[in-house]
């Protein structure tokens, strides 16, 4: 079984800074992610990432990858589907290997939150979607809806702009919540979008694939909305299974309880990224890389503090 100093579970923003930093802390690193570069990747274009002009979140992913393995990180993709410890010795497991790490760095980041509604997990890929990024193209010359009314769905409804003939803006509360610059972007699109203000999707009407929605209260006379495709921008919820199941607590909103050096109550593991809650719903790759880095951080002080307990066990059996 190959042992590391520190393994990094998540390879997105936070998990990349992690790996970046480990390495240079000459810790022997592995990153294991399930989807590389994580939301990031699929965000899009950039505006906002410091010292770097317009990027594609992609490529910002990769650019954070070839640094982490320039200074001897490993990196691999894969699903984690089990981690378990004995005293500071954890076992992490991953495509049928095992790996032992004396210190583990989650950074799993969230998944999508859903609606919630009958006929939403059948419609999945037919007409319902997550990913504008992904999925928005298909609707080129189309009609989608978005759900949302934070910054997230406003960013969706301005990447869909560039492929959709009309979109519209299904927000449950009286106002939106954006960045000025994304709101002020999204005006720019005219009459392509049209906002439903203190509206929700009550049904996903469609057999084989999504023929319309059925809303709260009427639009244009009538409570059925005609679109070829809905895309949910809600928020999402931290990934938090794997840390629990080696007694990691959560904050009061379901996050991975941290300090400041990104250390849970659990002696040896650590958290970064959106799977924390530091810096409250101001998520950003920005926030992000500076959890992973100070985790990597925190690793570094625990290892050279106690030592790789997993390799002073393996020295021991030999």
């Amino acid at each position: 079984m190959e042992s590391y100093d520190v393994v990094i579970i998540g390879t997105g923003a936070a998990g990349l800074s992690a790996a970046l930093y480990a390495g240079r802390y000459r810790l022997k690193t592995l990153a294991i992610g399930k989807e590389f570069g994580g939301e990031t990747a699929t965000a899009g274009v950039i505006h906002n990432y410091p010292g770097v002009a317009d990027v594609d979140g992609y490529d910002l992913m990769k650019i954070m990858r070839e640094q982490a393995e320039g200074v001897g990180s490993e990196i691999i993709d894969g699903e984690v589907t089990e981690v378990r410890g004995d005293q500071g010795c954890f076992i992490i497991v991953a495509g049928g290997k095992e790996y032992s790490a004396g210190t583990i760095i989650f950074a799993l980041g969230t998944k999508r939150r859903h609606l919630g509604l009958p006929n939403e997990k059948e419609l999945t890929a037919r007409g319902v979607h997550y990913c504008i990024t992904c999925d928005g193209p298909l609707y080129t010359g189309k009609t989608i809806a978005v759900v949302g009314g934070g910054d997230a769905s406003v960013k969706g409804v301005n990447l869909a702009g560039e492929y959709a003939e009309k979109i519209y803006l299904i927000v449950m509360d009286k106002k939106i919540t954006a960045e000025p610059i994304n709101y002020q972007q999204m005006e720019r699109l005219g009459n392509k979008v049209e906002i439903l203000y203190e509206t929700e999707v009550k049904e996903i009407i469609g057999s084989e694939k999504l023929e319309h929605l059925v809303l709260s209260k009427p639009f244009s006379g009538s409570t059925n909305l005609a679109v070829d495709g809905l895309f949910v921008e809600i928020g999402a919820l931290p990934n938090v299974l794997l840390p629990q199941s080696l007694g990691v607590l959560l904050d009061s909103r379901g996050y991975i309880a941290t300090d400041a050096m990104m250390k849970t109550n659990v002696p040896g593991i650590f958290a970064a990224g959106d799977t924390v809650n530091l810096f409250g719903r101001f998520k950003q790759d920005v926030t992000a890389v500076a959890m992973g880095a100070v985790a990597a951080t925190s690793s570094y002080e625990h290892v050279k503090q106690n030592g790789n307990v997993c390799v002073i066990h393996q020295r021991v059996r030999a």
